[in-house]
Protein backbone atom coordinates (compact mmCIF):
# COMPACT_ATOMS: atom_id res chain seq x y z
CA UNK A 1 0.00 0.00 0.00
CA UNK A 2 1.26 3.46 -0.62
CA UNK A 3 1.63 5.69 2.66
CA UNK A 4 -1.89 7.22 1.66
CA UNK A 5 -3.49 3.85 1.91
CA UNK A 6 -1.65 2.82 4.55
CA UNK A 7 -3.35 5.50 6.98
CA UNK A 8 -6.95 4.31 5.88
CA UNK A 9 -6.79 0.83 4.93
CA UNK A 10 -6.38 -2.21 6.40
CA UNK A 11 -5.10 -5.39 5.62
CA UNK A 12 -6.45 -9.08 6.74
CA UNK A 13 -5.24 -12.50 5.45
CA UNK A 14 -7.42 -15.06 4.13
CA UNK A 15 -6.66 -18.79 2.56
CA UNK A 16 -3.17 -17.07 2.57
CA UNK A 17 -4.17 -13.87 0.47
CA UNK A 18 -3.88 -10.37 1.13
CA UNK A 19 -7.33 -8.40 1.23
CA UNK A 20 -7.46 -4.63 1.55
CA UNK A 21 -10.05 -3.23 2.88
CA UNK A 22 -10.33 0.40 1.60
CA UNK A 23 -13.08 2.75 3.97
CA UNK A 24 -15.31 3.71 0.62
CA UNK A 25 -16.02 -0.54 0.98
CA UNK A 26 -13.67 -1.45 -1.78
CA UNK A 27 -11.64 -4.84 -1.35
CA UNK A 28 -8.27 -5.64 -3.05
CA UNK A 29 -7.11 -8.54 -3.26
CA UNK A 30 -3.48 -7.52 -3.36
CA UNK A 31 -2.42 -10.58 -5.51
CA UNK A 32 -4.48 -11.30 -7.93
CA UNK A 33 -4.36 -6.82 -8.93
CA UNK A 34 -8.64 -7.28 -8.20
CA UNK A 35 -10.86 -4.62 -6.68
CA UNK A 36 -14.07 -6.15 -5.51
CA UNK A 37 -16.84 -4.19 -4.63
CA UNK A 38 -20.69 -5.26 -4.03
CA UNK A 39 -23.99 -3.66 -3.86
CA UNK A 40 -23.03 -0.51 -6.17
CA UNK A 41 -26.47 -0.02 -6.96
CA UNK A 42 -26.21 3.00 -9.56
CA UNK A 43 -29.67 4.05 -11.07
CA UNK A 44 -31.98 3.97 -8.03
CA UNK A 45 -30.90 8.02 -6.60
CA UNK A 46 -32.06 8.83 -10.22
CA UNK A 47 -34.93 6.01 -10.21
CA UNK A 48 -36.45 7.02 -6.31
CA UNK A 49 -35.99 10.67 -7.39
CA UNK A 50 -38.53 10.17 -10.77
CA UNK A 51 -41.03 8.76 -8.20
CA UNK A 52 -40.74 11.70 -5.89
CA UNK A 53 -38.41 10.54 -3.12
CA UNK A 54 -36.74 13.67 -1.41
CA UNK A 55 -32.73 12.20 -2.25
CA UNK A 56 -30.21 15.04 -3.59
CA UNK A 57 -28.98 14.25 -6.69
CA UNK A 58 -25.16 14.70 -5.75
CA UNK A 59 -25.93 11.31 -4.41
CA UNK A 60 -25.56 9.48 -7.96
CA UNK A 61 -22.32 11.52 -8.54
CA UNK A 62 -20.70 10.45 -5.28
CA UNK A 63 -21.28 6.67 -6.15
CA UNK A 64 -18.94 7.69 -9.64
CA UNK A 65 -16.83 9.73 -7.82
CA UNK A 66 -16.26 6.95 -5.28
CA UNK A 67 -15.29 4.64 -7.35
CA UNK A 68 -12.87 6.50 -10.03
CA UNK A 69 -11.24 7.29 -6.00
CA UNK A 70 -10.98 3.67 -5.53
CA UNK A 71 -9.81 2.70 -9.33
CA UNK A 72 -6.85 5.47 -8.68
CA UNK A 73 -5.92 4.62 -5.63
CA UNK A 74 -5.23 0.61 -6.54
CA UNK A 75 -4.79 0.56 -9.96
CA UNK A 76 -6.50 -2.89 -10.37
CA UNK A 77 -6.34 -5.26 -13.63
CA UNK A 78 -9.34 -6.62 -12.91
CA UNK A 79 -12.71 -5.30 -11.06
CA UNK A 80 -14.88 -7.62 -10.31
CA UNK A 81 -18.68 -6.28 -9.31
CA UNK A 82 -20.57 -8.50 -6.70
CA UNK A 83 -24.04 -8.12 -7.60
CA UNK A 84 -26.33 -5.34 -7.66
CA UNK A 85 -24.33 -3.02 -9.51
CA UNK A 86 -27.25 -1.18 -11.25
CA UNK A 87 -30.29 -1.31 -9.50
CA UNK A 88 -33.74 -0.39 -11.43
CA UNK A 89 -34.27 -0.22 -15.37
CA UNK A 90 -32.54 2.19 -17.56
CA UNK A 91 -31.64 5.63 -16.74
CA UNK A 92 -29.77 8.55 -17.15
CA UNK A 93 -26.84 6.87 -14.76
CA UNK A 94 -26.03 3.99 -16.92
CA UNK A 95 -24.48 6.51 -19.48
CA UNK A 96 -22.37 8.11 -16.27
CA UNK A 97 -21.17 4.73 -15.47
CA UNK A 98 -20.22 3.20 -18.94
CA UNK A 99 -18.44 6.67 -19.92
CA UNK A 100 -16.86 6.58 -16.75
CA UNK A 101 -15.38 2.78 -17.23
CA UNK A 102 -14.29 3.92 -20.88
CA UNK A 103 -11.39 6.08 -19.33
CA UNK A 104 -10.08 2.89 -18.04
CA UNK A 105 -9.76 0.81 -20.81
CA UNK A 106 -6.72 -1.69 -19.42
CA UNK A 107 -8.86 -2.89 -16.67
CA UNK A 108 -11.08 -5.70 -17.49
CA UNK A 109 -14.13 -5.35 -15.66
CA UNK A 110 -16.78 -7.96 -14.57
CA UNK A 111 -20.01 -8.21 -12.60
CA UNK A 112 -21.92 -11.25 -10.95
CA UNK A 113 -25.49 -10.63 -11.99
CA UNK A 114 -27.37 -9.99 -8.44
CA UNK A 115 -31.37 -9.80 -8.08
CA UNK A 116 -30.94 -5.96 -9.06
CA UNK A 117 -29.35 -6.71 -12.11
CA UNK A 118 -32.56 -6.08 -14.89
CA UNK A 119 -30.65 -4.62 -17.63
CA UNK A 120 -30.38 -6.59 -21.29
CA UNK A 121 -27.49 -8.62 -21.34
CA UNK A 122 -26.22 -6.82 -24.66
CA UNK A 123 -25.94 -3.67 -22.39
CA UNK A 124 -23.39 -5.37 -20.42
CA UNK A 125 -21.28 -6.40 -23.41
CA UNK A 126 -21.85 -3.46 -25.04
CA UNK A 127 -20.10 -1.14 -21.97
CA UNK A 128 -17.35 -4.22 -22.06
CA UNK A 129 -18.29 -5.75 -18.76
CA UNK A 130 -18.19 -9.40 -18.94
CA UNK A 131 -21.18 -11.01 -17.12
CA UNK A 132 -21.53 -14.14 -14.92
CA UNK A 133 -24.90 -15.68 -14.77
CA UNK A 134 -23.61 -18.28 -11.47
CA UNK A 135 -20.77 -17.82 -8.70
CA UNK A 136 -17.27 -17.54 -10.19
CA UNK A 137 -14.21 -19.35 -8.70
CA UNK A 138 -11.38 -17.70 -8.90
CA UNK A 139 -8.31 -19.28 -6.40
CA UNK A 140 -8.93 -19.89 -3.53
CA UNK A 141 -11.82 -17.88 -3.81
CA UNK A 142 -16.00 -18.80 -4.99
CA UNK A 143 -17.39 -15.01 -5.66
CA UNK A 144 -21.33 -14.59 -5.43
CA UNK A 145 -23.92 -12.08 -5.22
CA UNK A 146 -25.79 -13.95 -2.69
CA UNK A 147 -23.93 -15.77 0.52
CA UNK A 148 -23.94 -19.09 -0.65
CA UNK A 149 -25.14 -21.89 1.60
CA UNK A 150 -23.16 -24.56 0.18
CA UNK A 151 -20.24 -24.60 -1.82
CA UNK A 152 -16.93 -27.07 -2.63
CA UNK A 153 -14.99 -27.40 0.44
CA UNK A 154 -11.37 -25.55 0.01
CA UNK A 155 -13.23 -22.36 -1.40
CA UNK A 156 -13.59 -19.34 0.41
CA UNK A 157 -16.95 -17.86 -0.04
CA UNK A 158 -17.06 -13.69 -0.33
CA UNK A 159 -20.02 -11.88 -1.65
CA UNK A 160 -22.52 -9.31 -0.57
CA UNK A 161 -26.45 -8.22 -0.93
CA UNK A 162 -26.83 -8.24 2.95
CA UNK A 163 -25.32 -4.75 3.34
CA UNK A 164 -23.46 -5.69 6.47
CA UNK A 165 -23.37 -3.63 9.66
CA UNK A 166 -22.12 -4.07 13.22
CA UNK A 167 -23.48 -2.24 16.09
CA UNK A 168 -21.53 -0.11 18.69
CA UNK A 169 -22.76 -0.03 22.16
CA UNK A 170 -22.71 2.96 24.32
CA UNK A 171 -22.60 3.19 27.96
CA UNK A 172 -26.51 3.08 28.13
CA UNK A 173 -28.44 2.11 26.16
CA UNK A 174 -27.40 4.22 22.71
CA UNK A 175 -25.93 1.82 19.91
CA UNK A 176 -24.72 3.61 16.79
CA UNK A 177 -24.31 1.09 13.38
CA UNK A 178 -21.77 0.92 11.21
CA UNK A 179 -21.21 -0.91 8.05
CA UNK A 180 -18.59 -3.64 7.68
CA UNK A 181 -16.38 -5.86 6.31
CA UNK A 182 -17.05 -10.00 8.40
CA UNK A 183 -15.03 -12.28 7.87
CA UNK A 184 -16.49 -15.41 8.97
CA UNK A 185 -14.31 -19.09 9.06
CA UNK A 186 -15.26 -19.94 5.76
CA UNK A 187 -17.42 -17.04 3.81
CA UNK A 188 -17.18 -13.84 4.09
CA UNK A 189 -19.50 -10.22 3.08
CA UNK A 190 -18.41 -7.21 1.67
CA UNK A 191 -20.44 -3.84 2.77
CA UNK A 192 -22.35 -2.44 0.14
CA UNK A 193 -20.87 0.19 -1.85
CA UNK A 194 -23.63 2.50 -2.90
CA UNK A 195 -24.18 5.56 -0.52
CA UNK A 196 -28.01 5.49 -0.91
CA UNK A 197 -28.65 1.89 0.35
CA UNK A 198 -29.39 0.08 3.84
CA UNK A 199 -27.85 -2.03 6.41
CA UNK A 200 -28.19 -5.29 7.71
CA UNK A 201 -27.18 -6.40 11.08
CA UNK A 202 -25.15 -9.04 11.38
CA UNK A 203 -24.13 -11.44 14.80
CA UNK A 204 -20.74 -12.25 14.65
CA UNK A 205 -19.65 -15.39 16.26
CA UNK A 206 -16.18 -16.07 18.19
CA UNK A 207 -13.41 -16.35 15.66
CA UNK A 208 -15.17 -14.51 13.13
CA UNK A 209 -13.50 -11.33 12.07
CA UNK A 210 -14.96 -7.69 11.87
CA UNK A 211 -14.07 -4.43 10.19
CA UNK A 212 -15.87 -1.21 10.67
CA UNK A 213 -15.81 1.30 8.44
CA UNK A 214 -15.47 4.47 10.64
CA UNK A 215 -15.62 7.75 8.62
CA UNK A 216 -12.56 7.70 6.80
CA UNK A 217 -10.87 4.29 8.35
CA UNK A 218 -11.01 1.25 8.65
CA UNK A 219 -11.26 -0.47 12.52
CA UNK A 220 -11.45 -3.80 13.70
CA UNK A 221 -14.22 -5.16 16.00
CA UNK A 222 -12.89 -8.50 16.89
Amino acid sequence: MTSSLDEIARKTIVCDQTLIMHPMSGLYWEEAHTLLIADVHLGKVTHFRKNGAAVPDTAAGANLDRLIALLLSFSPERVIFLGDLFHSVHNQEWEAFTALIGRFPDVQFELIQGNHDILPREMFLQAKIHLHTSPLCAGPFIFSHEPLSDWPEGHYNLGGHIHPAARLYGPGRQYLRLPCFYFGVRQGLLPAFGVFTGLGDIRAKAGDRVFVIAGEKVIPLQ
